[in-house]
């Protein structure tokens, strides 16, 4: 149905435009500031990098500590968009080794492995080993490889990211165009960033900077001055120089503790599709209300179907579009958007019990739905 999405994440236009253009703004404001110690504005607005001598031996020698974990990895599929091909397509990217008990762990992005039927794993020393995926999560873009384990790797530290701040250090390293161990150097330009997969799924939180991140980059840890990874380098906002993001590495490290130890990541799901009640959609359909989730489908079988939810009778714009209940509390929270809706769902565990607010042919109606694990793919 039109504009509809699931209780998982979904690409949203309005939120992506806003983002764009919050981001330009970010980025004008930022060529009027000053950028200390590490950055320089020229007469272009080219931002070059300059660094007394001792911060320049602190940036070799975290160079030097973490190239050892870094890896090269290079994908081949056969089959893309359900089309098989006669010859294999291949992908790369980075990652880095995140514990070694045997083999190695490897951590990187969903997109850089995901349809792959084979992963070759190249080490700093140019080993090359078969990787096994454990197990992926498109909904936060991180992925765990499995490989046999060369002499003298050690994981990486990770650090915390709840504890960065705008105008620290950024260090990306990574294997741009294949280049193997490529670092970069800028700083944290912003935190609390929102992008949209590849897959079409919505990350909040996300780490800006503007340290160099290329194709071949994504996988890679973005580091801080003491050489701890803050973040898995994922993405560069298109057409426009020196606009990074990475996912952070609280965020990483919780995906992949649960990937490790279940193979995937256990979520709560509602089971619905829903579209945010904007102003103007609530002056159409004579609605009183705020805001809310509009439920457009409610899948069977699923809480919100056994709590007697109801969707939407046809996509909206038909003549005889009926909407769906409109969910406005969840647990005790207002809920104005789908993207409220999804948080409120995510800060539960499956099995937990929540009374939902909503309402109903003008009437404000209340239930007790128990969340269920979400299906994949969903």
């Amino acid at each position: 149905m039109d504009g509809k999405r699931s209780d998982t994440l979904y690409p949203r236009l309005g939120t992506v435009l806003v983002i764009l253009i919050a981001l330009v703004a970010g980025m004008i404001g930022g060529f009027v500031g000053w950028y200390g110690a590490f950055h320089e504005a020229n007469h272009c607005g080219v931002h070059t990098t300059n660094l007394t001598s001792n911060q320049e031996a602190i940036v070799v020698g975290i160079f030097e500590d973490v190239k050892r974990s870094m890896v090269y990895i290079k994908s081949s599929k056969t089959n893309v968009s359900g089309i098989k091909h006669p010859f294999p397509i291949n992908g790369s990217g980075s990652g880095f080794v995140i514990s070694c008990n045997g083999s190695a762990y490897i951590i990187t992005n969903e997109h850089v492995i995901a349809g792959a039927d084979e992963l070759t794993i190249t080490f700093f020393d140019g080993t090359q080993r078969s990787g096994t995926l454990i197990g992926s999560d498109p909904m936060t873009d991180v992925a765990v490889i499995e490989a046999s384990l060369p002499a003298h790797i050690q994981p990486l530290t990770l650090g915390d990211s709840d504890n960065i701040r705008p105008g620290q250090l950024a260090i990306a390293i990574g294997n741009p165009y294949a280049l193997d161990n490529t670092i970069t150097l800028g700083i944290i330009s912003g935190l609390d960033r929102t992008i949209t997969t590849e897959g079409g799924y919505t990350i909040e939180g996300v780490i800006q900077t503007d340290a160099a991140i290329n194709p071949g980059n994504s996988g890679g840890p973005l580091l801080n001055a003491r050489g701890e990874v803050i973040g898995i380098n994922s993405a560069i906002l298109p057409f426009a120089d020196g606009i990074g993001f990475a996912i952070p590495i609280n965020t990483a490290k919780k995906v992949s503790s649960e990937i490790i130890a279940h193979g995937k990541v256990l979520r709560p799901w509602l089971g619905i599709t829903g579209m945010d009640l904007t102003p103007e959609l609530a002056e159409m359909l004579g609605l009183d209300l705020d805001g809310g989730v509009i439920i457009v489908d409610v899948f069977e079988g699923d809480p919100a179907d056994e709590a007697g939810l109801r969707g939407s009778s046809s996509h909206i714009g038909a003549e005889d579009f009926e909407p769906g209940d409109i969910i406005i509390e969840f647990d005790g929270k207002k809920i104005f958007t789908m993207n409220e809706l999804i948080k409120a769902i995510l800060e539960h565990e499956i099995g937990d019990e929540v009374e939902i607010g909503y309402v109903r042919d003008g009437v404000e109606e209340r239930v007790n739905v128990t969340l269920k694990e979400r299906p994949p793919g969903k």
